[in-house]
């Protein structure tokens, strides 16, 4: 799960980890020692690591971040994944040497179980790997949102430098905390079958007019409104309220969908972007909000009914709070910038945004924008800081995407496969199109011919794929797949245990020799 560059030496400025970014320590909760966890605290050395990895790192130069490889195209993006090392064998075994510079960091975008408290090193290496992402440009993002990222980081390094390095908690406060978390665990659980009684019975709805467009190729078809209904895990809409009584033009469950936004506050622009499982792969469809308000209240419905829970689950109103303040966030203040002002010497506009915005704005343009977004998140602490960049990061539109150039069986030119938490996606090469969308719980089995360097996977419906590797070898897209299928089995349910027999199982292969 290594990423090599051994030839190329600006990628000794990223510190990041091997492992997934779900984690590949056990769930259950570590013991922590002097407020590190108790594998940290083995030696001197150790908790010297720890420490090190638990500090965020100050903002770059602005000419280290220009002096940086930025992809300048899904291609250039395919090319990097094509360097991930095989996580089955030795780094002697793939040509790796002493004084070789690597790569080090997340693999595998699916979260899992992540706790502040525990999870230190992890954060601060998540934030480290994001940041990059988004000062090189390797994840695309709205101005407006480069301007949030970019008063984040400013208020994570004023924070992170008048807070104590290490964090630090006492034993019975450690002890006190984990016995109020398992009776918090064992009364959830006591007065659960009644709060599913009383949620059927009070079950909400949303009743209101949107506008739905579906994005198909070469299509110039605009957004239409409809009266709209939620309820439940679905949502109808009818051509208008009049007829919402009757039959409606069509009825989407949204169990098992995936939910991502797409705003831009300062224009108004308050999309919900949806894709629905389908036999055939993903149909994607867009709903757009008229303000703020209305937005909140759909996004936050779209997203519980993804998970397969209604309007009257206990979360809807704190899923709505949450997407309010991520919007307040992004607005921007006309009033003072209190303590930190247009003329701080202590921001420097080009070391929090990427190059792009270098060539497009002066500092002095910048700098106000940014601490104009900063008013926002002055208030928030180190950790919340530091989690909600994350959250924004994970956000984007093409977050979790990973490209690899191949040729599929039976095609005369080069696409590009994205590979995503939970799907696979064609891409049309030349204009960018998503062709076709293949979800892993739709998948029966994938093989790889190790001699002719092809993959093979059979999806529900007698549908077939197969495909060679053009920018990456075939183990590389073989441990993508094998990996993401192994973190959908990891549930705090079903074990605390990692089986690592089972990722190397599912990830290994078996080549031909």
């Amino acid at each position: 799960m290594l990423d090599c560059f051994p030839d190329f030496h600006y990628l000794t400025t990223f510190l990041n980890l091997t492992i997934p970014f779900d984690t590949c320590f056990t769930a259950s909760r570590p013991c922590l020692y002097n407020g590190m966890p108790a594998h940290f605290a083995d030696s001197p050395q150790m908790e010297a690591v720890y420490k090190m990895l638990s500090v965020t790192q100050p903002p770059p130069a602005p000419e280290v971040i220009t002096k940086q490889f930025r992809p300048a195209s899904v291609v250039d993006k395919a090319h990097i994944n094509g360097r991930w090392l095989d996580s089955s064998r030795c780094l002697m075994q793939q040509g790796i040497q002493e004084n070789d510079r690597v790569w080090l960091r997340f693999k595998y975008f699916a979260s899992y179980d992540i706790d502040p408290k525990y999870d230190v090193v992890r954060l601060t290496q998540l934030y480290e790997q994001a940041r990059w992402a988004i000062l090189l440009e390797d994840i695309d993002c709205t101005e407006e949102e480069m301007m949030l990222f970019g008063a984040l980081q400013y208020h994570i390094s004023k924070v992170s430098e008048s807070e104590p390095k290490a964090l630090s908690s006492s034993a019975a406060m450690d002890d006190l905390e984990s016995a109020l978390q398992s009776l918090e665990v064992k009364m959830d659980g006591e007065s659960s079958s009644a709060s599913e009684m009383l949620e059927n019975m009070t079950a909400p709805e949303l009743n209101d007019y949107l506008k739905i467009f579906r994005p198909k190729r070469l299509t110039l078809k605009g957004y239409k409104q409809y009266w709209f209904k939620f309820q439940d895990t679905s949502i109808s809409y009818f051509k208008s309220k009049e007829e919402s009584i009757g039959e409606p033009i069509q009825q989407i469950n949204l169990k098992g969908c995936e939910v991502a936004p797409d705003v831009n506050v300062t224009a108004q622009k308050f999309l919900i972007r949806l894709l629905i499982p389908a036999p055939e792969g993903m149909n994607e469809v867009y709903l757009r909000c008229e303000n703020e308000q209305q937005y909140a209240q759909w996004m936050a419905g779209c997203r519980l009914a993804s998970k397969g829970k209604s309007l009257a689950d206990s979360s809807f109103q704190s899923e709505i709070q949450s997407i309010r303040s991520f919007l307040a966030m992004q607005k921007t203040s006309s009033g003072s910038h209190g303590n930190a002002n247009a003329n701080d010497e202590s921001i420097n506009p080009h070391s929090l945004v990427s190059p792009r915005y270098h060539k497009k704005y002066k500092a002095k343009q910048l700098t106000p924008r940014i601490l104009d977004a900063y008013q926002n998140v002055a208030q928030l602490s180190l950790t919340d800081a530091v989690m909600r960049f994350l959250q924004i990061w994970q956000a984007l539109p093409d977050f979790g995407l990973s490209y690899v150039v191949v040729r599929f069986k039976g095609s005369r030119k080069d696409e590009v496969l994205g590979i995503a938490p939970n799907r696979l996606i064609r891409i049309d090469l030349a204009v960018g199109d998503v062709v076709k969308t293949w979800r892993y719980n739709n998948m029966k089995q994938w093989n790889v011919n190790w001699d002719i360097r092809q993959v093979a996977i059979e999806f529900e419906g007698n549908i077939n794929i197969a495909f060679a590797c053009v920018t990456a070898d075939c183990k590389i897209v073989h441990e993508f797949i094998g990996g993401y299928i192994f973190m959908s089995t990891r549930s705090r349910s079903k074990s605390d245990t990692l089986n690592e027999e089972l990722f190397h199982k599912l990830t290994g292969g078996h080549e031909a020799l």
